[in-house]
């Protein structure tokens, strides 16, 4: 392993982490200059080694990094900062002098990432719900009762699949029913952390671009409607014009699940654990 690229990679990410647990964005410039610093010092690596590939691999890893960012952006999995942070880490990522090596280790952080995401945004819930316990009861009780029948649909199929462990003889099949019937109750849980703490009211001079207003706003004849990209500069300046308080749905930040996959990443290839699979 290359230890300054990890270093490279642990500042990067550790600052965007902190600044995005702060003011829920991370810069662009602290993305874009993840990447020009990680292929810099990849270019002045390979001159010196005489090895092309230690700058070949970082634009493919870039590459490949670009692909899945834009494809979890746009099926609403990550917000554009964090894709963006994702194109930096993957000209740090190609830790190896093995492609396939590198390609397994690409697919490790991405699944690490999903799940250390997913983990951290859970433990992150709980704290919210600390602080907004009597409007989170109120909200989960509302929700529960909205979606008492789909809660009970999968309930059911639920306790028909604890039959299948009998008919496999296999344990493992007892994941199915708990699964299907965590399912509504998450969407119901994930449904009353939105609308009991994760709505804030705040002045317009204060929105910034990107933000996601909770719902339309009617200014003359103009109409901003929520929109999972976020305001637009244009938005933004008709929004500012209008003077008012407006709803914001404000998200749970994200980037620290990078911060703690990427130290996973790290220890896995660091102890040939991940080498395994190669």
């Amino acid at each position: 392993m290359d230890i300054f690229l990890i270093l490279i990679g642990f500042a990067w990410v550790l600052v965007a982490s902190i600044q995005d647990l702060r003011k829920r964005e991370v810069w662009n410039w602290l993305s874009f200059s993840l990447i020009i610093t990680a292929l810099a010092y990849r270019a002045f690596s390979a001159a010196y080694n005489s090895n092309i590939w230690i700058f070949v691999y970082g634009v493919l890893g870039l590459f490949v990094f670009v692909i899945l960012g834009y494809a979890l952006y746009y099926a609403r999995v990550f917000a554009g900062g964090d894709a963006k942070l994702l194109f930096g880490l993957g000209v740090v990522l190609p830790l190896s002098a093995s492609l396939v090596y590198n390609l397994i280790i690409f697919g490790g952080f991405i699944v690490l990432l999903l799940f250390a995401g997913s983990v951290y945004g859970l433990i992150y819930s709980f704290f919210l719900v600390l602080g907004n316990r009597k409007s989170f009861s109120i909200e989960f009780s509302k929700q529960l009762r909205k979606y008492q029948k789909f809660t009970l649909l999968l309930s059911i199929v639920a306790i028909i699949f604890i039959i299948l462990p009998i008919f496999m003889r296999d344990i493992v099949f007892l994941l199915f029913p708990v699964i299907i019937f965590l399912l509504p109750v998450l969407y119901v849980y994930g449904k009353a952390i939105e609308n009991s703490c994760m709505i804030k009211e705040i002045r317009t001079n204060q929105l910034a671009e990107g933000d996601w207003i909770y719902e339309k706003v009617r200014i003359g004849k103009k109409i901003v409607k929520p929109y999972w990209e976020g305001l637009s500069s244009e938005e933004l300046k008709i929004l500012r014009k209008y003077g008012r308080r407006v709803k914001i749905r404000v998200g749970i930040p994200f980037v620290p699940g990078f911060l703690i996959a990427f130290l996973i990443l790290v220890y896995l290839v660091y102890s040939g654990v991940l080498l395994r699979f190669a």
